[in-house]
């Protein structure tokens, strides 16, 4: 009898599982995050300054959670959490003994699903596939659906997960940026390639709800909002939305651009970046007779209070805090004037002289190009700390020397500086490529580049004028190299660059000089680790950052915008504009 009994209590139990939810109303709330780049702890660390923080955020979540119920409450990461802050520096790559502190935040905060982001990528297989170990076993999905295998042709990391909330059955699927091969170095992604999320998330949503039927299905993404018109394979956010069938809601990011939009039946949010903003969806349900009949979806951002930090959250992480802060106020060496990484856009800087000089100095390059990683930044003379670093060079790039012939060398540059200048035929013309702009991602009021400012590259290693007169084409006026002897257009060079910029960043490489990209292997003749460490070997071996140095025009060459009367004067113009200087 009580063999029979369970059977009976067993066959009532899947009878009612597949009956799907009990009629009545239903609403979820869907919290997102994205492209937060390391900001973990509430502090800048040095000062008293403080910074918008997943500690920050943990407060808004819970409030949330409070008043709407845990159980009807699902948070997300769209990527982009292991690079750009000392703290994901650290427990990256000097304290990787201690479990990475990422992870057990995530946990902390309750996160339920987070996408892979192309910046997680670039930490390399030995810091994103512990991550998503860690993030496993806190029962937390690490998903990019369309990271394919290339030895079976499977998702190398998971590409969905289903989660029953508020009475619900919610399936999540997410996806990692598919333009990874532009930007970074084939072996920090070895064993597997990217696809387009276009078919592919409408091809994988379709099996997913087939197979797990499904009342809610969200999508994340790690891809830029775009213009929606298809035309940009690493912005594919506004794509999805208007072509995707029995998706509730898409989380974009990449491009840290605070955006929201809904329709009768979809939403897209992306938050912009740094723990700016709360991303809240709010998705609402009427089911009948075991069917959803109706849905309504809504999208918001709530801005993040810095102050605002979980007083238990900081106290639960403060060792983690206090090795961090000890780490970014070591002391390393000297700096003998002031770094201003904006000078670099009106010519030849000591802060990009010192870029050309560690690149320069890694045999066997002859030339240099490299760019202003930091936008704004002044490092101050005096004793330098090793957070300082993280202002004269935040990424984790790795330096190639690769092979180039001189005139591709001159048409690099040629396009390089097409990005950066205009040509000057009034005497109140801009030089410099710049509008009117309003950011979207800080608020802020004032001119910006039209351009990315990491793509103006200038070249070391040679002499060279820029001629702000003339049109595209025709400004690059190469003399000769540094030491004076001659530069030869059919000859081939030793050329120093970012990972970044040898696997396609930027277009540089293939649109300005017509090199292949996708068979750069065939011209890298050395590879060098991250062009910050290759800094910290510097000061620790010199003991010091000396602009005399540095600078030295034996070495590096010289370059200037011409003429000279005309340049300076625009210059003076657009960079009072720019930076108020």
């Amino acid at each position: 009898m009580k063999f029979k009994s369970s059977i009976i209590a067993a066959a009532a139990m899947l009878a009612a599982a597949c009956a799907g939810p009990k009629d009545g109303e239903y609403t979820l709330t869907l919290l997102s995050t994205n492209d937060i780049h390391g900001h973990y702890f509430d502090s800048t660390y040095v000062g008293d300054g403080l910074s918008k923080s997943l500690m920050s955020v943990k407060y808004y979540v819970d409030s949330i959670r409070t008043v709407n119920g845990a159980d009807n409450v699902l948070l997300f990461d769209a990527g982009d959490i292991l690079q750009g802050d000392n703290a994901a520096y650290y427990f990256n790559y000097v304290d990787t003994v201690t479990p990475h502190v990422y992870p057990r935040m995530a946990k902390y905060m309750g996160y339920d699903a987070i996408a892979v982001g192309n910046h997680d990528i670039e930490t390399a297989h030995p810091v994103y596939d512990r991550i998503a170990r860690d993030l496993k076993a806190a029962g937390i999905p690490f998903l990019a659906g369309n990271a394919i295998r290339n030895d079976d042709g499977k998702p190398y990391f998971p590409l969905y997960k289903v989660f029953n909330r508020g009475g619900l059955k919610v399936a999540v699927l997410g996806y990692t940026n598919p333009n990874m091969k532009e930007w970074l170095s084939e072996d920090v992604w070895s064993g597997m390639h990217f696809e387009s999320l276009i078919p592919l998330v409408q091809q994988d949503v379709d099996k997913v709800r087939a197979k797990e039927n499904p009342q809610a299905v969200i999508v994340l993404v790690h891809s830029g909002t775009g213009p929606g018109d298809g035309s940009v394979l690493e912005s594919q956010g506004l794509d999805l939305f208007k072509s995707l069938r029995g998706v509730d809601f898409v989380f974009c990011s990449h491009d840290h651009r605070p955006f929201v939009t809904a329709n009768d039946s979809i939403a897209l949010i992306n938050t912009g970046s740094h723990c700016r903003n709360l991303g809240v969806g709010t998705l609402k349900l009427t089911v009948s007779g075991g069917k959803v009949t109706a849905k309504s979806v809504d999208a918001d951002l709530i801005p993040i209070d810095e102050s605002k930090a979980d007083k238990e959250m900081q106290e639960a992480f403060h060792d983690d805090y206090a090795a961090v802060k000890a780490f970014t106020l070591k002391e390393l060496g000297e700096l003998k004037s002031d770094l201003r990484t904006s000078d670099a856009f009106r010519g030849m800087s000591d802060y990009i002289n010192l870029v050309h000089t560690l690149q320069l100095g890694c045999s066997p390059a002859e030339i240099s190009i490299a760019a202003p990683l930091t936008y704004n930044g002044t490092v101050k003379a005096g004793t330098l700390i090793y957070n300082d670093l993280f202002t004269i060079y935040p990424y984790e790039n790795q330096l190639f020397v690769i092979e180039m012939t001189g005139q591709e060398i001159k048409d690099y540059l040629e396009y390089s500086y097409d990005n950066w200048i205009q040509t000057v035929s009034a005497p109140d013309d801009h030089v410099l490529k710049i509008r009117p702009f309003d950011d979207p991602r800080t608020g802020q009021k004032g001119w910006s580049f039209v351009g990315r400012s990491y793509n103006f590259d200038s070249a070391a290693g040679i002499n060279y004028t820029v001629d702000v007169t003339k049109p595209f084409g025709s400004r690059i006026a190469i003399t000769s190299k540094a030491d004076g002897a001659p530069f030869d257009f059919s000859a081939k060079y030793n050329v120093a660059m970012t990972s970044y910029r040898a696997s396609g960043g930027g277009d540089l490489l293939s649109e300005g000089a017509h090199v292949d990209t996708d068979r750069i292997d065939e011209r890298v003749v050395a590879r060098y680790p991250e062009i910050r460490n290759i800094l910290y070997d510097y000061i620790v071996a010199n003991g010091c950052i000396d602009p005399a140095v540095t600078g030295d025009p034996a070495r590096i060459g010289a370059w200037k915008f011409v003429p000279e009367k005309i340049a300076e004067r625009a210059l003076d113009r657009d960079m009072s504009l720019m930076f108020g200087k």
